[in-house]
């Protein structure tokens, strides 16, 4: 089975479900830090969040933590070039699957938890070219959606990015229109969401209600490659390293004159275009607090390059618990710097949430993405329908 050429044609969708009253949606993220498959359920009618239900974390083991790691590193090998590495991205599928059902199990199996309708599972992406000029984008999550909603035994909404590829759109970043029903809840004032996954983005909502999201560089990315290349763990747990080494000032500035900050927004990013080589040569700790105020400072041009200054930067993302990190935030940031938990939000399940209203939107074809925040031509409807 190919499992990620997602070409496979199920039956009808089950039109049992109504398609425009809130109804409760479970949505699920393995992010590119291969730390956990993320879920989450909200009660939403593909616009507004109503209510939210319960949420689960399936940790990776580090034997499947490899094998997604394997698949991945296989993709960057192969690039779209040649014969597809079919064998370790099956394997990665299987792990997918597996994991993706733990975590429903977790979360539908809590008492009182209310049964989900739909399901919106991102899959795991493995590649990423972003689109320029003259070059176009492509894009890659591993799936086997057929496996995935026989296991779930809901329909199933998936594949979300390649239609906006397709389009001419970047495919990334996707959550802007559940960062929007957030901010919603919190009133008018403009303001970013930021969310700090193995690359930063975020959502801007300005004074006039336009939404501009794009990528701003990396964030924990790099910063787990490099501890992780020195056997010290998968991550810099609460910034410690990073507080405890020093800034290689000349370093930051040459990172900061890459020609990507340069570049006008939207624009997206794949997890290894900014990788942890870039503090070759330094020690562990001051690589990880080079690389930990390099991932904020570029958070701090991307905000320079909105129309406007935001009132607040609420963020998530596993990012938000690197101390180090947020430090530099805060420092390097014209506005106040909350984390999600501060906003009232569940920072952990953010971007699962966002992949349950991405479903419900899907069902509703409803646009998942606009031109200020992919750069697609004009309002993009995505996502393919299972079960």
């Amino acid at each position: 089975m190919r499992c990620a050429r997602l070409a496979w044609k199920g039956p009808a969708l089950n039109t049992a479900i109504e398609k425009t009253a809130p109804q409760w949606v479970a949505g699920f993220m393995s992010g590119t830090s291969l730390d956990a498959v993320d879920a989450a359920m909200i009660l939403t009618d593909g616009t507004d969040v109503l209510d939210f239900g319960p949420v689960a974390e399936r940790k990776y083991t580090p034997e499947e933590r490899a094998v997604l790691q394997a698949a991945t590193d296989a993709a960057r090998a192969w690039n779209w070039q040649g014969p597809r590495p079919e064998g370790l991205f099956r394997a990665a599928c299987e792990t997918i699957t597996k994991t993706h059902s733990d975590a429903w199990a977790m979360m539908t199996g809590q008492a009182g938890a209310p049964k989900p309708v739909l399901a919106g599972v991102h899959g795991q992406t493995v590649l990423h070219r972003r689109t320029k000029p003259g070059q176009p984008g492509a894009t890659l999550q591993l799936i086997d959606a057929p496996a995935m909603q026989a296991a779930l035994g809901v329909p199933l909404a998936y594949d979300f990015r390649s239609a906006d590829v397709a389009a001419g759109g970047q495919g990334a970043p996707l959550a802007p229109a559940y960062h929007a029903a957030l901010m919603n809840r919190l009133g008018g004032e403009p303001a970013v969401v930021l969310n700090l996954g193995g690359v930063a983005n975020i959502t801007a909502r300005t004074a006039d209600g336009t939404l501009i999201a794009f990528d701003t560089g990396p964030a924990n990315g790099p910063i787990d490659e490099w501890v992780e290349g020195h056997g010290k763990g998968t991550h810099d747990a609460g910034g410690k390293l990073a507080a405890a080494g020093r800034v290689h000032e000349g370093l930051l500035a040459q990172l900061l004159a890459h020609d990507w900050f340069d570049e006008p927004p939207p624009k997206s990013l794949d997890r290894y275009d900014f990788n942890a080589s870039m503090a070759r040569g330094l020690s562990l700790e001051d690589g990880a607090a080079t690389l930990t105020e390099f991932s904020a400072a570029a958070v701090a041009a991307g905000i320079r390059q909105l129309p406007e200054v935001p009132a607040r930067v609420i963020a998530c993302g596993g990012g938000r618990h690197n101390l180090a990190f947020m430090a530099a935030l805060a420092r390097q940031l014209p506005c106040a710097v909350l984390t999600a938990e501060q906003a009232g939000w569940r920072g952990d399940s953010i971007e699962a949430e966002a992949f349950a209203l991405l479903a419900a939107r899907t069902l509703r074809g409803l646009p998942l993405s606009w031109p200020g925040t992919t750069g697609v031509p004009g309002p993009q409807m995505g996502g393919k329908l299972l079960g």
